[in-house]
């Protein structure tokens, strides 16, 4: 169907070519539609309405008064010439104020405020050589028959604040906002496509879209605004979830090989040498997993676990489940480290059963091999080989895993750890190595609150592990306020070392890597911006500082991500080993490192990171049977914003609560990956955490509608909002993610 005219008319033809080419470069509005889906952020009321006697000060009132005196004043501007300043004096009889206009604006308002003239004024109340004064007030001159209604109505008008930007001031937006209104009012509206089915409208009591529009521009009441937004939330959770309930029933349609274990197999024997029990959590998302996989449609599920709930062994059973019914399965992880220590880790729990074809290997046993960009060419060609010929069931790799070359001989699972740091495509490419296209489990340890879970994922059914295994031990964690207490710091580098000394081991996170120019020609800050703006401390500089200084004598290595991979793999060894004792990395030891003996952890300028992020990297310690310690050590002064994000993460290991705190803060970005498309968010009025209700009613609905009507046969409109929320690239997104 084609794209209706009326929300598609472009802004030029309507507000001129000027303002046009601004709103499109600056705020990124080409359209009609776009205009009119640019809400205000805030309302600004006039305040009450108030007798000169009783002006408060530093409030926004609005008084009714004479004009009794009107005169411009020239003064000198400071060697730039001469300005001009009117000075208006008003009454009301209870008290006398001044008003003062500068600008170009002076004559226009002197011809208008004549003595004698009646008006209602309304602006902030100050104090100028001590005397009260309303600066550049609005005005409204008042005829002989205004009587009390209209003066109220002027007082308590709701004002829109728009989010506008250097070039385009909200008061244009709002003049441009009521052209727009004004030429729709002119048509009745005519070609505006209401998305929501009118069943649902009533059911939920939602006004419509053309009077949700006009009341969140131009409320009379709170309770309009209130309306509005109710509405308007529901045009997006509704569309955006009708997109994913779309895209979940095309797979139910796409075939797919069902792979049931064998008994007595691989997974069998896998699980009866494991030295422990699995939890109740693993053994549930477990089932959920082994239903999904035996199906003939492809599984799409997202496994969403706080760190160390043991995502890695439930993504492994899966796996082997696939192998023992004759398939392939592959593991994609981010970075060669993390990809390296997923296939030490899988072959050392595997034993003699990654020994497949090998002197000694079990009889069950199938082989492991490992596809990273930086091996041998010897090495990968056998690993390539083992891969057509299907001698190898598991592979663990990066994105190397993709490329043209890699042919599988039967793919029946892929497992993408760390689901944000994969592209669309790479995951699409990955998909299409199958004859059929394989089953797919996504794992995260950034924990989702449900909401955003159900948007950003929406078309992936989620499994969650918020149990730890036993044996997992408490962190505790504790802000470091370097410049405040200086000694603090000099205490927590004496923690490491009572750490070392216990026999354990500690990381210390920096921001930078340190080997980058310098940047040149910094500008002195002042002691209070100095922590903001100094860059980011540097591994190799803090390395250096702490062999020399607090550390010296412990066995201190660095590790980051422009290191060669094989020194990168011999650093993580011996430092797994044990024999390295602090360990001064980037953010590269963020996930799926294990080292069981670290228990220390010093992040440095924690206050760069991300809430996300730093809970992610506290996971690192006390993964064994001894506690951890995570210390955050930031220069922020105590009242900043930052420093309030840093005492959230010491005072809670629940990663679900951090991540409401971190989105609340960040807000959402657009759900349908922003990082993908480039495009302006979709969600203007939808805010993902406070608004569950909604979505959770949203998700229900557009399920129920897709089951019964899947091409939207009898809902024309709902397609038309579906074709204009999902331009191509955002399509794409949804096709492949």
């Amino acid at each position: 169907m084609d794209r209706v005219p009326a929300l598609d008319e472009p802004l030029k033809k309507l507000l001129g070519a000027a303002t046009a080419k601004v709103m499109a470069e600056h705020m990124d509005l080409h359209t009609l539609g776009d205009l009119l889906h640019h809400y205000p952020r805030r309302y600004a009321e006039r305040g009450e309405l108030t007798a000169l006697a009783d002006l408060p000060l530093d409030e926004h009132v609005t008084v009714v008064a004479q004009v009794a005196d009107a005169r411009v004043h020239t003064f000198n501007k400071g060697g730039r010439g001469k300005g001009q300043r009117l000075e208006v004096t008003i009454t009301d009889g209870s008290g006398r104020m001044q008003l003062v206009f500068f600008g170009r604006t002076v004559h226009f308002h002197q011809k208008e405020l004549l003595p004698g003239r009646r008006a209602m004024f309304a602006g902030k109340v100050g104090v100028f050589n001590r005397r009260l004064q309303l600066a550049h007030p609005e005005y409204k001159l008042l005829d002989a028959d205004s009587g009390t209604e209209t003066v109220k109505a002027f007082a308590s008008e709701l004002l829109p604040i728009y989010p506008a930007c250097k070039q385009l001031e909200s008061w244009t937006i709002e003049q441009s906002v009521a052209i727009a209104l004004d030429s729709m009012a002119a048509t009745g509206w005519e070609g505006l496509v209401d998305p929501l089915p009118p069943a649902l409208r009533e059911e939920r009591g939602l006004t419509d879209l053309a009077d949700a529009l006009v009341r969140i521009h131009r409320p009379h009441t709170k309770a309009d605004i209130a309306d509005a937004r109710d509405r308007l939330k529901w045009d997006e959770a509704f569309v955006l979830q009708v997109a994913l309930a779309r895209r979940r029933h095309a797979d139910t349609q796409l075939p797919a090989v069902a792979r049931r274990p064998a008994e007595g197999g691989l997974l069998d024997a896998f699980d009866a040498k494991l030295p422990f029990t699995l939890t109740d959590g693993q053994q549930k998302v477990s089932r959920e997993i082994f239903d999904d996989l035996a199906t003939e449609h492809p599984m799409h599920r997202l496994l969403q676990g706080e760190v160390g709930s043991g995502k890695t062994l439930v993504a492994l059973r899966a796996m082997l489940a696939v192998v023992d019914a004759g398939g392939q399965a592959a593991m994609l992880a981010p970075t060669e480290v993390l990809a390296q220590q997923h296939h030490r880790s899988v072959t050392e729990m595997m034993g003699e059963l990654a020994e497949g074809g090998m002197l000694g290997g079990a009889e069950h046993a199938t082989k492991v091999v490992l596809l990273t960009g930086s091996m041998g060419a010897a090495a990968r060609r056998q690993a390539l080989l083992d891969l057509v010929t299907g001698e190898a069931g598991l592979v663990i790799g990066t994105h190397a895993l993709i490329e043209d070359k890699v042919q599988f001989h039967d793919l029946g699972l892929v497992v993408v750890d760390e689901q944000h740091r994969f592209g669309v495509e790479q995951r699409d490419a990955l998909r299409g190595k199958g004859k059929q296209p394989p089953h797919l489990l996504v794992m995260t340890a950034t924990p989702i609150p449900r909401t955003v879970a159900m948007t950003v994922f929406g078309d992936l059914e989620t499994s969650v592990l918020d149990q730890l295994p036993a044996g997992r031990s408490p962190i505790a964690s504790h802000v470091v306020p370097a410049a405040d207490k200086p000694h603090f710091l000099a205490r927590a580098w004496e923690r490491v070392r009572e750490e070392v000394e216990a026999g354990h081991q500690g990381y210390v996170v920096c921001p930078r890597i340190g080997d980058e120019e310098d940047q040149k020609g910094r500008k002195k800050a002042s002691p209070e911006d100095e922590a903001e703006k100094r860059p980011p401390l540097a591994v190799l500089d803090v390395a250096e500082q702490l062999r020399a200084g607090p550390l010296a004598g412990l066995r201190v290595e660095v590790l980051h991500g422009r290191m060669h991979p094989d020194d990168k793999d011999d650093v993580m060894r011996r430092f797994a080993a044990g024999e390295a004792d602090v360990l001064v990395a980037t953010t590269v030891i963020e996930v799926g490192v294990n080292v069981p003996n670290a228990t220390a952890m010093v992040i440095m300028d924690a206050d760069r990171f991300g809430v996300s992020q730093l809970h992610q990297l506290r996971g690192r310690v006390g993964r064994g049977s001894a506690a951890g310690l995570c210390l955050l050590v930031s220069e922020m002064p105590e009242a900043s914003p930052a420093r309030q994000r840093l005492n959230a993460v010491a005072s809670t290991l629940d990663g679900f609560e951090l991540s409401r705190i971190d989105l609340e803060q960040r807000r959402e970005g657009d759900v349908l990956g922003q990082a993908q498309s480039g495009v302006r968010s979709s969600l203007r009025m939808l805010a993902v955490i406070e608004d569950e209700e909604v979505i959770t009613a949203a998700r229900e609905e557009a399920t129920a509608l897709v089951l019964a009507d899947p091409d939207l046969t009898a809902h024309p409109e709902l397609r038309t909002a579906l074709d204009a929320l999902l331009d191509k690239d955002r399509e794409e997104y949804l096709e492949k993610g």
